[in-house]
């Protein structure tokens, strides 16, 4: 009995990474996806988070409320992370571009921003200090110095780590939006 979805005399369809025209432009939208290294993180601190929600049952039941409460919240606290992992990256709206972070959220309206250009430069990897050569999409806002132009998205960053095609198209979607909104 062939399988015809494990065969591999068949053409992948791969699913594109465009917004249909029909989509509401004034959602905000990650224009990529997240990349394997920052998926996987975060599924470890949710496996973490399900073994201590275990602990935060059997402790309910053998020991004080108040001791489950505390690993409960510890829980909860590993998942708000893991699920603010996730939601980091670059976000595109009509109203602008937002970079969320894990602690900080910075959103430029269209009508601040003069261009999004990938540059060639020395890139932090994984977030790390040390740095590597690799390529940045650089934000550059009306009214900053040259010299403060913030990174948006890199070759070595936890979204594109070994995936250079994945950050070109991510780096030419985000560089579309800029270029048609800011137009108008």
């Amino acid at each position: 009995m062939p399988l015809p979805f494990l065969t591999a005399d068949r053409t992948f369809e791969a699913a594109e990474d465009v917004a249909l025209p029909f989509e509401d432009r004034d959602r905000w939208r990650r224009p990529y996806r997240p990349g394997p290294w920052r998926v996987g993180v975060a599924a470890l601190w949710l496996l973490l988070a399900s073994y201590v929600l275990f602990a935060a049952v059997i402790i309910a039941l053998t020991g004080t409320v108040t001791e489950a409460a505390v690993v409960f919240g510890v829980a909860l606290l590993v998942i708000a992370g893991a699920l603010r992992l996730l939601r980091m990256g670059v976000w595109v709206s009509a109203r602008g571009l937002r970079q969320v972070g894990f602690f900080v959220t910075r959103t430029a309206p269209w009508e601040q921003i003069v261009a999004v250009r990938t540059v060639q430069q020395p890139v932090r990897w994984l977030g790390l200090p040390r740095t590597v050569q690799g390529q940045a999409l650089m934000l550059v806002r009306r009214g900053r110095p040259a010299d403060d132009m913030p990174t948006l998205l890199t070759t070595h960053n936890a979204d594109f780590l070994g995936r250079v095609t994945a950050f070109d198209r991510a780096a030419d979607a985000v560089e579309a939006w800029a270029s048609e909104s800011t137009r108008g």
